[in-house]
């Protein structure tokens, strides 16, 4: 037996034409996209949405949804996987220093620990802008809006990421001057990376890189095919945001004047209720070796 459509029957007529008792079609016009309302709800991104929608996990009003083309007001009961989503708050970001060794998903299948299992269980639920690999530190974006986590991610906005990577290996003119130009890698094609050699440490040198796409493994790939091994790899900004001094492990939110001054144009301008802070955290001998307690802070939530 197959799922019902999203879109009901018309009723039988039970009174003429014109009649007083004649209901008038529903306006679809107002609302908006289902997939949409769950991404701004923090669900998950769009795409993922109508993935889920596809799936028959999504559901309004108690009918099982199989196509994202359905509109709503936030009036409706809406669940996933039988659970029920509030209508979105306002928009949100944190800042997530990731240490190394966690996976950047809701859960792992090896039994990893992952980014979510060392979050603070105040902190509502939110997605990531992106990953981060199991060995890579640095800045993480987590957001309550799955729209504003997509326009975070497109290239095509042009979010410049920054990372300070320590590789093995010796960096020339020529090396740095290959991948400002773009490169290759078995069949990938980058674009073009700026690298600039920062210090020397032995036979390891500090790289900063700075690129706009962020495709999976980028900066080893990249590095590695001019014959540099990353060996520790931390990200330093994400387009206006850096990680500054922000302890690892720390999450901290982005003030609602920040974020509408860096991203007004993508969200609208909603004041979400601030959460407490906690005392600033002292670098650590990891931190001032990579140059991380330099910066600005504001407020930080550590996990309890």
């Amino acid at each position: 037996m197959t799922d019902r459509r999203e879109t009901p029957r018309p009723a039988r007529r039970t009174s003429k034409p014109g009649s007083k008792d004649s209901k008038p079609p529903a306006d679809w016009s107002e609302g908006e996209r289902i997939a949409k309302w769950l991404a701004r709800a923090g669900i998950a991104s769009r795409r993922a949405c109508e993935t889920m929608i596809e799936n028959g996990e999504i559901a309004v009003n108690g009918r099982k949804l199989t196509s994202p083309a359905f509109k709503v007001t936030g009036s409706e009961t809406i669940t996933v996987k039988g659970k029920r989503v509030s209508a979105p708050d306002a928009t949100r970001l944190w800042r997530y220093h990731k240490p190394s060794g966690l996976i950047t998903t809701t859960e792992d299948p090896a039994g990893r620990r992952t980014i979510f299992d060392e979050m603070p269980k105040h902190l509502p639920r939110v997605i990531t802008v992106g990953r981060l690999d199991l060995t890579t530190e640095g800045l993480l974006l987590l957001t309550n809006d799955g729209e504003l986590a997509r326009a975070l991610e497109l290239p095509s906005n042009e979010f410049p990421r920054i990372y300070r990577a320590r590789a093995h290996g010796r960096v020339t003119p020529e090396k740095l001057q290959a991948l400002a130009e773009g490169i290759e890698v078995d069949g990938v094609r980058y674009a073009p990376i700026k690298a600039e050699l920062e210090r020397e440490t032995g036979t390891n040198n500090w790289i900063r890189v700075e690129l706009s796409e962020g495709k999976k493994r980028e900066v080893r790939r990249a590095l590695e095919s001019v014959g540099l091994d990353v060996n520790r790899l931390i990200r330093i900004s994400y387009g206006p945001f850096a990680l500054d001094d922000l302890h690892p492990g720390a999450v901290e939110e982005v003030l609602p004047s920040e974020l509408q001054a860096e991203l007004g144009s993508m969200i609208k301008a909603r004041q979400p209720r601030r959460d407490r802070g906690s005392r600033k955290p002292k670098a650590s001998k990891a931190d001032v070796e990579t140059g991380l307690h330099k910066g600005k802070r504001s407020r930080t939530i550590r996990k309890k």
